[in-house]
């Protein structure tokens, strides 16, 4: 039997000194609250809905209220959510007004034919079902935006020939996260939840990895559950999430995890970071970033408990 295991991120990248002691808070926060639920035979879809709701509430992170600001200074938030037993999933794209877009996401997937919704009809959507409303733009990611597009301003032109060089060459600030959750139950189901505002200064309508099920995320029962965070479009081309379940085939949560970031750093450079989850509940986490922050909550067999958070270092 499977242990009952959550494990929770709020994003790769760099993690400024001043936000790590606030940033663990969170994601401990959001694991102890989805541990409550499975302590409580709450179902791993509904738990990873609660965990990632919780994030996107909290402006520390870049989901939901705390959502980074596209190149015109709007919010375009992308959500997915996939249940590993069905391998239904879906992802809504480009919302501006929908206070938590992973609850969107699971309407998608539940009460719709399709996989990805985006834009004002998903919002539409969102609106039929009686989703709650708010302004996703914070005072402080307002400052942030001021700031990037005063160094874009700034920089060379022939820097910006590629996106992903810009992303690169001008610091992490520039950088996305997402915030993702894993979690297997009781009845070891597995799923995945994620919920990201994007890059900071992406071009008006650019979709990342996060609502794309096998790239953002994917759950599957027979072999594991992953999501990533960090440049979406490495993970879109490389397909990561799926391809670190497909490895938990042969591998630990763990070497799974390790080995597709090797992968990606040799394919396709830094940038990404990945947690996984197999199907004995074991975790694992890597990042070629210098932080990955998570935080995992999981019972043994034997009854006893652990939660472990922590701010990790690129390794």
């Amino acid at each position: 039997m499977a242990s009952s295991t959550i494990i929770v991120h709020g994003g790769a990248g760099e993690w400024p000194e001043l936000k790590q002691a606030t940033g663990l808070s969170g994601v401990r926060q959001a694991a102890t609250r989805g541990f409550g639920l499975l302590q409580r035979g709450g179902s791993a879809l509904r738990v990873v809905e609660t965990a990632v709701m919780e994030m996107e509430d909290n402006p520390i992170f870049n989901a939901g209220r705390g959502s980074t600001l596209n190149l015109v200074g709007d919010v375009e938030a992308d959500a997915g959510i996939m249940d590993g037993k069905t391998q239904r999933g879906a992802g809504v794209a480009l919302l501006r007004r929908v206070k938590n877009p992973i609850r969107l996401a699971r309407v998608v997937m539940e009460k719709t034919d399709h996989a990805l919704l985006a834009g004002n009809s998903a919002e539409k959507l969102g609106e039929a079902f009686g989703l709650p409303e708010a302004s996703l733009k914070t005072p402080e990611r307002v400052r942030q935006w001021k700031q990037a597009r005063r160094q874009l301003e700034k920089a060379d032109p022939g820097d910006f020939s590629r996106n992903l060089k810009l992303i690169r060459t001008k610091g992490q600030s520039l950088l996305g996260d997402t915030v993702g959750a894993l979690a297997i139950d009781q009845n070891g189901d597995l799923a995945a939840a994620d919920s990201t505002g994007g890059v900071s200064l992406k071009l008006p309508g650019r979709i990342g990895d996060s609502p794309i099920l096998g790239a953002g995320l994917y759950a599957d029962n027979r072999i594991g559950a992953a999501t990533a965070t960090g440049v979406g479009e490495i993970a879109m081309r490389l397909v990561v999430s799926k391809s670190a379940c497909d490895a938990m085939r042969a591998l630990t949560a763990q070497e799974a995890a390790s080995q597709t970031i090797k992968t990606v750093t040799k394919l396709a450079g830094k940038g990404l970071g990945i947690v996984t989850l197999d199907r004995k509940g074991r975790y694992g986490v890597a990042h070629n970033t210098p932080h990955l922050c998570w935080a995992a909550f999981t019972r043994s067999r034997d009854s006893s408990r652990k939660c472990i958070s922590n701010l990790s270092e690129r390794f």
